[in-house]
């Protein structure tokens, strides 16, 4: 019984809840050089098209300049077969909102995604987890319509127990709970690249 209350309450959340992109809160304040440094995709939520799939690392840097700039590997499969790592460069153009930037691929992964992509950090405690967002296309109706998102974590291991309850709680605000799946890390792009 009490199951089915918790899905009740889940269900009464998601439909009284504000999908409209304009509304989507991001981390206030936020710290960019706290953020710098090595992250883990734990879990994602893909957007349309070829994306990378595991072993998603990602390593955010603080240019001499004051840019930030971020690199990132992970497993690709291309021309249905062929299994590889893909290595991405990106910088980033500041908007009015320090937690919002325009990202832009250089090299390989502008082939694997689109080239400019919104890219939100929505909440971290900077030690521990990261959620990021991204919406490529706006429908009609101020939602979503093709999406994605990652879960960082500091740890390859994982989210620490004590983080769960408010990466849920954020992927329910970006109305993306349910939607993302797990990042296994196997060491594939520690020996291919």
């Amino acid at each position: 019984m009490l199951r089915y209350v918790v899905a009740f309450c889940l269900l009464a959340s998601s439909l009284a809840q504000d999908c409209q992109v304009a509304n989507i809160q991001v981390m206030p304040n936020f710290n960019r050089t706290l953020y710098a440094g090595t992250w883990y995709a734990v879990a994602k939520k893909d957007p349309e098209g070829l994306f990378l799939i595991d072993n998603v690392v990602a390593n955010f840097k603080i240019e001499e300049d004051g840019t930030m700039t971020a690199t990132a590997t992970g497993r690709v499969i291309i021309l249905n077969n062929w299994e590889m790592c893909a290595q991405m460069l990106a910088t980033f153009e500041e908007t009015l909102d320090p937690a919002k930037f325009r990202m832009k691929y250089w090299g390989v992964a502008n082939y694997l995604q689109s080239g400019n992509d919104d890219h939100w950090v929505i909440d971290t405690d900077y030690d521990n987890y990261a959620v990021h967002y991204s919406c490529r296309v706006v429908d009609a109706d101020g939602t979503c319509l093709d999406g994605y998102s990652f879960i960082f974590s500091r740890h390859p291991t994982g989210l620490r127990p004590e983080d769960q309850a408010t990466v849920t709680q954020k992927k329910m605000d970006i109305c993306m709970l349910g939607k993302y799946r797990r990042v296994p890390h196997t060491g594939f792009c520690d020996t291919t690249t």
